[in-house]
C-alpha cells in the first residue's frame, strides 16, 4: 500500500464517518461541502446513482482541496475511469467486481469492495484488499455478523467500512467493533435535506455523529 493510500485511511479512520451522498444537481455540491466542513467532517462519499455525480466530485476536488472526496457505487470500469478522471481519491462498491479492484490502482483510486460473506472477504484479501465495506451491513447480519467474521479473520489487519441501515440510533455499536475502521451511511445527508437546501439540519447531524465517533474513540 503506498504512503498516500496510508495517509487516505488514516483520515478516514481519524473522523470515522464517510457521509454517503446522492446529488441530483451539481450546484448543490459546493454548498453541501461548506456545511460538512463547518461541521468538522472533511471526507465525503458522492454516489455514482445520478448523471451529476462526476460533475459533482469534480466541483469539490477543484474548490475543496482540503477535502477527502470519494465516489460511491462504482459498478464498472466506465464509471471507475470517471470517478479517478473527476478527482475522487478513493471508490467504494457494494459488491466484489475483480475486475475493477484490479483496475483502480491503475487509475490512483483506493478501492473499498463490498462484501457480506467470508469467501467474500477471502477474495477481497486475496486482491490485496484490506478496507471493505460491509453492506448492507444491518440486512447482512449487522454487528452480529461483524463479530463472526472478526474471529477467522483478525490476524489478516482486515478492517471493515459497515454501511446499510445505520444511523444515530446504532451507530455507536458498530463504532466499538475492533475491526470497524468507520462507518458510512445517509443518515446525516438525506436526499430530501439537499433538495431543500436544509443545511441547518445537515451540520446539526453531522456534528452529532462526530460527537459519538469521537467518544468511542477515545474509550
Amino acid at each position: 500500500m503506498s504512503d498516500k493510500s496510508k495517509l487516505m485511511l488514516e483520515r478516514i479512520a481519524s473522523k470515522r464517518i464517510v457521509p454517503v451522498i446522492v446529488l441530483d444537481h451539481e450546484e448543490q455540491a459546493e454548498p453541501l461541502a461548506e456545511t460538512l466542513l463547518r461541521a468538522g467532517l472533511d471526507i465525503m462519499e458522492i454516489t455514482f446513482r445520478t448523471a451529476a455525480a462526476a460533475a459533482s466530485i469534480r466541483r469539490i476536488a477543484k474548490r475543496f482541496p482540503e477535502i477527502l472526496v470519494g465516489a460511491g457505487t462504482v459498478l464498472g470500469l466506465d464509471q471507475l475511469k470517471r470517478a479517478a478522471d473527476s478527482g475522487a481519491t478513493y471508490a467504494l462498491a457494494p459488491g466484489l467486481n475483480e475486475a475493477v479492484v484490479q483496475a483502480a490502482e491503475a487509475h490512483g483510486i483506493l478501492m473499498f469492495p463490498g462484501v457480506m460473506t467470508p469467501s467474500e472477504v477471502e477474495k477481497a484479501l486475496s486482491l490485496n484488499c484490506r478496507i471493505l465495506k460491509f453492506f448492507p451491513a444491518e440486512a447482512a447480519g449487522g454487528v452480529t455478523m461483524l463479530k463472526a467474521l472478526e474471529g477467522p479473520y483478525s490476524h489478516t489487519g482486515v478492517k471493515f467500512l459497515p454501511t446499510g441501515g445505520i444511523g444515530l440510533n446504532n451507530m455507536r455499536s458498530y463504532l466499538e467493533r475492533p475491526s470497524v475502521a468507520a462507518i458510512g451511511g445517509s443518515w446525516i445527508v438525506e436526499k430530501k435535506m439537499i433538495a431543500d437546501n436544509d443545511w441547518a439540519t445537515i451540520e446539526k447531524l453531522t456534528r452529532e455523529a462526530l460527537a459519538i465517533a469521537s467518544s468511542v474513540s477515545a474509550r
